[in-house]
């Protein structure tokens, strides 16, 4: 119910709310067309449906703010809010879909470059922690999401005045600038609610967004860590001068080491700092400088540099130990304590986490839309139907706790798992739905035990494992 003012009618929202629900339930693609007959609709019509993404039926930003609600009400009053933004691709075949274009292959070998057809998104995924203030995990749960489309490109014989306005496009649709609007939207929505309105905002970025674009439009009272370059080009402050003297005013001091040479440099010491990650605390070998300034941030945003050493890890028990590559982090704020910057920074995976669960598991981008409406508001409802999915699972059974309707197989290892799967949760969600209606009310045993007969009967599958083991 606290859903239903997003949407413009009564029978618009309860059409959505199947929709919905279909999207986590249906073992099929994720088509509309898959996405009607989960929900028993595949003999009525369709039209109404297809209207719901094409006629803008819902307001988007109004349906991610109950989820962002939701989040805020589980996080500590004096806990800031920490999100992490960051873009993705959805595969697409047909070429004449708005905002397809050619775009690099992420998951393509690092030594050739390829090129898929594919529609660009940005989302912000905000974090849960499991026992804030100290260190420890956290559930990234989506609370903002817009298709991101590039300007086509016209052909180099085309005027010079359809040149100029596609050189104007492309700035205003650049992908750091939409991170910085973004950002700045979802600050106003906090200073907008006079309970979050003090709330501090955290935002981390990989260094996708570490340019001019994205943090000289930043919000007021919004702290970025980024990952910054090895050769970044970082100033300490200018020196006061006892004497005021002519000429324009000094606005970067002496140039410091690069992050890389700062790693390599014998006669700064480590620091330790202990930060939660891979299932455990970590003793994390960092040094810093601060405060330091940087060109591409600007003179007004004094910057600290965290350089983290390269973790060590065995493939094996007894394997030689392994080396990862080293991070540099810059945050702009130098007040905050290393533990703090460096647990955060560490949450920020979970938002790649959620990715390739909306696309493998929930199926976003999978629906064969076409008009310019439908190919935002599509997947974005597929997204909000993830995130309430995280949100209600958090409200229910914690962070740590998975639910145990449906026993793991056998061949599944014993030692517990730190958190229910989106997979472990979406099979919850069918065991909850359609046990009474495939007469199983009992799930510790799907399968008799196997006779010695040398001649066994033929296969007789069984539907309810079928369905509630699904991948």
């Amino acid at each position: 119910m606290k859903c239903r003012p997003a949407f413009k009618q009564t029978r618009t929202w309860q059409r959505a709310s199947s929709l919905v629900m279909s999207q986590l339930l249906c073992m099929g693609r994720h088509t509309v067309t898959g996405l009607l007959c989960t929900a028993g609709r595949q003999f009525h019509d369709w039209s109404a449906d297809y209207r719901l993404f094409s006629k803008c039926r819902f307001d988007q930003d109004a349906l991610f703010g109950v989820i962002r609600k939701g989040v805020l009400d589980e996080i500590s009053p004096h806990q800031p809010l920490v999100v992490a933004i960051d873009d993705s691709i959805m595969r697409k075949t047909g070429r004449r879909t708005p905002g397809v274009a050619w775009r690099r292959d992420p998951l393509g070998p690092p030594f050739h470059v390829n090129f898929i057809n594919a529609q660009r998104i940005l989302q912000i995924s905000a974090a849960v922690p499991k026992n804030p203030p100290g260190p420890g995990p956290a559930r990234m749960i989506p609370v903002d999401f817009i298709h991101a489309p590039t300007p086509k490109r016209p052909r180099k014989t085309a005027a010079p005045s359809l040149w100029e306005e596609y050189r104007q496009k492309k700035q205003e649709h650049n992908i750091s600038l939409k991170g910085a609007h973004r950002l700045q939207h979802l600050r106003n929505e906090l200073d907008n609610n006079d309970n979050q309105s003090q709330r501090p905002l955290w935002a981390l970025a990989d260094g996708r967004f570490a340019n001019r674009n994205f943090l000289k439009n930043l919000p007021e009272r919004t702290t970025v860590i980024v990952r910054a370059r090895a050769d970044a080009k970082l100033y300490h402050p200018p020196a006061p001068k006892p004497t005021r003297s002519a000429g324009r005013k000094r606005l970067y001091g002496e140039r410091e080491k690069t992050p890389e040479e700062i790693l390599k440099d014998q006669s700064i010491p480590y620091q330790r700092a202990e930060a939660f990650a891979a299932g455990k605390l970590h003793q994390f070998k960092v040094k810093t400088l601060a405060p330091l300034l940087w060109r591409t941030a600007g003179a007004q945003t004094p910057l600290r540099l965290i350089v983290i050493a390269p973790l060590g890890y065995r493939l094996r028990k007894k394997g030689r130990l392994l080396y990862r590559k080293p991070a540099y982090l810059l945050c702009t704020d130098p007040a905050l304590s290393l533990e703090q910057i460096i647990q955060a920074y560490v949450w920020r995976w979970d938002i790649e986490v959620n990715f390739r669960d909306e696309k493998q598991l929930v199926g976003v981008g999978e629906a064969q839309v076409r008009s310019k409406a439908s190919v935002q508001n599509a997947p974005a409802l597929a997204v909000a139907a993830y995130a309430m999915l995280l949100l209600a699972a958090h409200q229910a059974f914690g962070y740590d706790t998975v639910p145990h309707v449906i026993p793991p197989p056998k061949w599944r290892t014993a030692s517990p798992k730190p958190r229910a799967s989106t997979l472990d949760l979406i099979r919850h969600l069918r065991a909850e739905l359609w046990g009474a209606a495939l007469d199983k009310h009992n799930f510790n045993g799907f399968m008799n035990s196997m006779t010695e007969d040398l001649k066994p009967e033929k296969l007789k599958p069984q539907l309810h494992s079928a369905v509630l083991y699904a991948a």
